[in-house]
This record gives structure tokens, C-alpha cells and sequence, in this order.
């Protein structure tokens, strides 16, 4: 059990949801962030005034302004004291870009996408995380401990030809982990990726998917409940010397002691590029 506190941002439904109650039940208290208020009302009725209830704060902003960075930050201080986690998890997805992907008789082009839909899931899935990230950093850094993890994607998520914005987003935040990283290395903060690894159960996967996948069709998507264990590890004391690397949900194996699972799923974040030699 824990007494510290995290920000999990997307923490009121799919992923962000089950991280946020994962995290409660093993002690933490939690800023869960969304940008649906409605979310909120589903969320405490679910929870039901029941533990791990009294440990979770619900909070609806919009991550994309600056300012309510600010008060999303304020706000877990006033709650909490400070703020020792911060999972990056808000994101816009496939069927925010492109709803009607798998109905297409031809995948969409980059250029189709509006200055609208490309503003918002850049500043969604990457400026939101840096404006977080950059605001709780400094105050970890002073106080010796913190966490940042961040969720991006597989490559072959990011690099795929329908992935256009999405697959952009997504690298930046991966090579901003990496940059991080770097930055925070000596001074008890780390900063870590942890992923699905493949597509996840969540309200913002296509309808079409979760049919496949019920079908057998394609690989059985990943339930947002098998973030936790490596959340809860990579969060822990017991990764004080873990920064820079990435975990995979779907690679990450709970009948192992945790450290050992994580040497499993475990690389580095970032990338890593070709081998030299341009065209003949």
C-alpha cells in the first residue's frame, strides 16, 4: 500500500479508468482527469461510495489549454499535498480521425484530415502530456522521488499507413520519453512508457475491431485491466533504477514476480533507426 498521489489523465473511462481504480486499490490517491463531465457521474456511481472510492478525485479539463494544466495541477496539491505519479494517458484515437476507417472501400490519405482534427490530436495526445509533464517535473525533481509514464503505441501502430496523425502524435511522445529520460536521470524521477501493446477494449476502439476481435478474426484485444500490474511495478519503489524503457501490457506476464515479468516485456524507449545507405 501507498500514500502517494498520482494525476492519471484519460482517468475517467477505458484505459485511464482502470488504471485510476487499479491504482486506489493499492493505496494511491488519484486525480482522475477527463474531458467528458458526464464521465464523472458514471464513475462515482460505479464506484458506489465504496473503496477504493474515497481515494480517487474525478476532474473534469481540458488538457489542451495550458491553463487547465494549471488548475489540474492546483487542484491535486489542494486534494493531495502534491503530485508524485503523473500518467499521461488522454488521447485521441482512430475513431476520432477517421470514424468510418474500416467502412472505407479505400484507406483514408494524410491529406484528407482537417487543420481541426490534426490541431486537436496533436495537442491532445503529445501538448497535453509535455504541458502536464513539464509543470510536475520540477517540483519531483526538488523532492527527490517522482513518476511520469507515458502511453503511446507499438510502431507498427504509429508507422501504418491509415495512422497519419495518430501515428505521429504518438512518436512524439515516444521520443519525448526517451528525451525525458535523459534529462531526469540522477535525480529519483524516472520516466517510462507503458503501452497495450496491441489494441485495447476501450470506448474509443472502432466497433469493427472489438467484432474482430470477438470473432478471432484478429489478435483478442487487450482488457484495460491488464495495465495495471505493470503501472503498479514501474510506479514502485522497487523500479527506483528504471527510466527510459517501455512495457507492453499484452507482453507482461502477472503469474511472474514482477521484476522478472518486466525484464520479459521490458526495451528501451525510442527508436531505433536503419541501417545506413540511401537509394542506389
Amino acid at each position: 500500500m501507498s500514500a502517494h498521489t498520482a494525476i492519471v489523465t484519460g482517468g475517467l473511462r477505458g484505459l485511464g479508468k482502470a488504471m485510476t481504480i487499479g491504482l486506489a486499490r493499492n493505496g494511491y490517491f488519484v486525480l482522475a482527469v477527463g474531458h467528458i463531465v458526464n464521465d464523472i457521474e458514471r464513475m462515482r456511481a460505479e464506484l458506489n461510495d465504496t473503496p477504493p472510492a474515497e481515494h480517487i478525485a474525478p476532474l473534469a479539463a481540458d488538457l489542451r489549454v495550458p491553463a487547465e494544466c494549471d488548475r489540474v495541477v492546483k487542484t491535486a496539491v489542494e486534494y493531495f499535498g502534491a503530485v508524485d505519479i503523473l500518467i499521461n494517458n488522454a488521447g485521441l484515437t482512430f475513431t476520432y480521425i477517421w470514424p468510418d476507417l474500416y467502412r472505407r472501400a479505400t484507406p483514408p490519405k494524410f491529406w484528407e484530415a482537417t487543420d481541426e482534427t490534426t490541431q486537436n490530436v496533436m495537442n491532445t495526445n503529445y501538448i497535453a502530456a509535455d504541458q502536464m509533464a513539464r509543470r510536475v517535473a520540477p517540483h519531483m525533481v526538488e523532492r527527490g522521488w517522482g513518476r511520469i509514464v507515458n502511453v503511446t503505441t507499438k510502431l507498427d501502430t504509429m508507422n501504418r499507413a491509415t495512422s497519419s496523425i495518430y501515428g505521429a502524435s504518438k512518436a512524439a511522445l515516444e521520443m519525448a520519453t526517451q528525451i525525458w529520460a535523459g534529462n531526469v536521470l540522477g535525480t529519483g524521477v524516472t520516466v517510462n512508457i507503458v503501452n497495450p501493446g496491441r489494441g485495447a477494449n476501450t470506448p474509443g476502439i472502432a466497433d469493427e475491431m472489438k467484432s474482430a476481435s470477438s470473432a478471432g478474426r484478429i489478435d483478442r484485444l487487450v482488457e484495460p485491466e491488464q495495465m495495471v500490474p505493470p503501472v503498479l511495478w514501474v510506479i514502485s519503489r522497487a523500479a527506483d533504477k528504471v527510466n527510459g524503457y517501455r512495457f507492453d501490457a499484452d507482453s507482461w506476464d502477472p503469474s511472474l514476480p514482477p521484476a522478472e515479468a518486466a525484464r520479459r516485456a521490458g526495451r528501451l524507449a525510442g527508436f531505433q533507426l536503419q541501417p545506413a545507405g540511401g537509394p542506389a
